[in-house]
């Protein structure tokens, strides 16, 4: 490693303002043992868009239906009218 590296690792060694977690954390990567967690973020963020997807689909489908509805109700309302415009 290079001595940047070095002088960082033995000033976070001696550093006492520092919460004990994040040193291990910076030791950890300073040694190039650090193992970062991107494998569950990728894993909770593919879930996540999934999950999204499967809402959008359901919420196509409702709108979908809706439509149906609506142009159905639309419809009998016309029929409607015109009967009873007949009957005038």
């Amino acid at each position: 490693q290079t001595t940047s590296a070095s002088v960082l690792r033995s000033l976070v060694k001696s550093s006492r303002d520092m919460l004990e977690a994040d040193r291990e954390d910076l030791l950890a990567f300073l040694s190039n043992s650090y193992a970062p967690i991107s494998g569950q973020v990728t894993g909770i963020l593919k879930q996540m868009g999934d999950e999204m997807a499967a809402d959008l689909a359901d919420a196509i489908k409702d709108e979908e239906a809706a439509v149906k509805n609506y142009e159905e109700l639309t419809a009998a309302k016309g029929k409607e009218v015109e009967t009873l415009q007949a009957q005038i």
